[in-house]
């Protein structure tokens, strides 16, 4: 796969099928991760496909969304109704949340710096590899954030070592289709020299695909 199609197609991907991912595959996107850019603080990957495990998971990440967003999912889900970005989104997570016993893989990470510069890399690096493989991924911090001495539990983390949870990407083949995420062009998010420095270019539209007209 073209790097580029990866770096634009490689979307939250939040409606996952329940099918087992290979071993040789999982093989491909770790060792893609471990590849990533490094400041030499360790890191630490759990996969979890353990059925039992996962469902004891799946509550506790349930909880999380419910806590965050003060209200039961069931409440969220009729609250999102229309066609707008926010409310498919919205729609896509309350799926997740329904179903994240069914994720087929789980990956945790863990490093030992509180900003997570060391690892958030190589999550990314490894959610680019999923899409290599027709994977579909999202990255999500809702059982850091909620439920992080509960996830240390289940997964037999050391306490007293220095790690800490960086976030669980959610992986499976999706039920949706790739495609190029819908964004506000970028010089409305960036300067330059200054916070309200002149760009000095603009991207009225997704420079990928290459259109006709640039080719």
């Amino acid at each position: 796969m073209e790097i580029y199609e990866a770096l634009y197609t490689t979307r939250a991907m939040r409606r996952l099928k329940p099918d087992p991912i290979p071993y040789d595959v999982q093989s491909r996107i770790l060792d893609a991760a471990i590849r990533a850019p490094h400041i030499g603080e360790g890191w630490r990957f759990i996969l979890v496909d353990d059925p039992e495990i996962k469902s004891q998971f799946a509550p506790l990440y349930r909880q999380a969304m419910e806590r965050l967003a003060g209200a039961p999912l069931e409440v969220l889900a009729s609250q999102m109704k229309g066609d707008s970005s926010m409310a498919r989104t919205m729609r896509s997570g309350v799926h997740l949340g329904n179903h994240f016993a069914e994720v087929p893989l789980l990956l945790f990470g863990f490093g030992r710096t509180r900003d997570g510069s060391g690892i958030y890399p190589a999550l990314w690096s490894a959610m680019l590899a999923a899409r290599a493989e027709g994977i579909g991924s999202t990255l999500t911090g809702m059982l850091q954030s909620f439920y992080s001495d509960e996830v240390f539990d289940l997964l037999g983390v050391p306490k007293d070592a220095g790690w800490v949870h960086h976030g669980v990407v959610a992986m499976g083949y999706p039920t949706g289709k790739w495609g190029v995420a819908p964004r506000k062009p970028v010089q409305e998010f960036a300067a330059r020299n200054s916070w309200t420095g002149d760009l000095g270019f603009s991207v009225p539209e997704p420079l990928w695909p290459e259109s006709p007209s640039r080719a």
